[in-house]
């Protein structure tokens, strides 16, 4: 049975047990506290506008690659995917109309991630190879469809998603709004949808979950065609920021989003994670870059302190384990 959070403290060890379970908060706090130390800009709207702008592409994906490891899995392609989603989009909104383009971009991004679905749950290829080679094809697309440059938005609908992109309700960005209710979506999802409760038991144990009747082939395939989806979404808002698509973006998202998810608890064998803890972790590594940036690191060693993070919350998560 759970201990409350009293006899958590009134055990032995008990304030570092707590410290440990919920690390993912603490080391937020303190980044928070050690930015508005440092940096009298920290906490200034324009700062904080900007921040939430640039994780939320990364976000979105994020949550996409929790679901995907909450299975056991791994999914290296949706960086790629942003690139050649955004590039769609961009063609998509210069030739139909919004609506549609916004749909068609979303399909094609299930479509993308239904292919990867398909080789791991179903030809039983490993999840690193499938989305490896889906990785590779995806940007080599990306490049062929642009021929190599960024297509700019033209008409009034690409017009109309820019001004959305850049635009903020009581201070907080459209696209961080969007990025809070899919983030709301999945977290209700995880814990109180059966879809959700099933492929938690399918990461904790997939032959178990098999032998119980649960259609594991059928659920693999979803979570990649979800995150395909939802690689789609975060491609709209960050071609729509931008004004444009280009063959570029997303360039190591997928690892960004890996490190989000593992700084964030979740567990790389699955059936351990949380969205709420992967916000958490997303906000950490832009809260990181934001510092860095604030004191005029160069962007070489800001991926090494990057690194640095995830081994430590790899390490914490051993402890959390014992």
């Amino acid at each position: 049975m759970a201990l409350t959070i009293k006899e958590q403290f009134s055990s032995p060890g008990g304030i570092l047990k707590f410290l440990i379970k919920y690390n993912t908060i603490f080391i937020f706090i303190l980044l928070v506290v050690f930015s508005a130390v440092i940096s009298d800009v920290f906490f200034t709207s324009v700062n904080l506008s900007n921040l939430l702008k640039q994780v939320s592409g990364i976000g979105i994906i994020s949550i996409g690659m929790l679901i995907v490891i909450l299975t056991g899995g791994i999914d290296l392609s949706v960086g790629s995917m942003v690139a050649l989603l955004a590039v769609t989009f961009a063609i998509l909104v210069n030739t139909v109309v919004l609506p549609i383009a916004i749909v068609l971009t979303i399909i094609i991004g299930f479509s993308l991630g239904s292919v990867a679905g398909y080789l791991v749950a179903f030809q039983k290829m490993a999840p690193f190879i499938a989305t490896l080679a889906l990785m590779t094809v995806a940007r080599g697309l990306g490049f062929i469809y642009s021929k190599g440059s960024p297509i700019t938005f033209k008409t009034p609908g690409g017009e109309f998603m820019s001004n959305f992109a850049n635009n903020s309700i009581l201070g907080i960005p459209n696209i961080a709004l969007v990025f809070f209710i899919i983030v709301a979506f999945a977290a209700v999802m995880l814990r109180f949808n059966v879809f959700g409760r099933l492929i938690i038991a399918m990461g904790s144990n997939e032959e178990a979950s098999r032998l119980s009747g649960i259609k594991v082939n059928k659920y693999k395939f979803l979570v990649y065609a979800i995150s395909g989806s939802l690689a789609a979404i975060a491609a709209i808002i960050v071609a729509s920021r931008t004004n444009l698509g280009s063959p570029n973006m997303g360039m190591a998202w997928e690892l960004d989003a890996i490190a989000a998810v593992v700084i964030g608890g979740a567990s790389l064998n699955g059936g351990k994670g949380s969205a709420i803890n992967t916000l958490m972790g997303v906000l950490i590594l832009g809260l990181i870059g934001n510092i860095l940036n604030l004191l005029n690191v160069p962007s070489y060693p800001q991926q090494v302190v990057k690194g640095a993070i995830i081994i430590f919350a790899v390490l914490l998560q051993r402890f959390d384990n014992k």
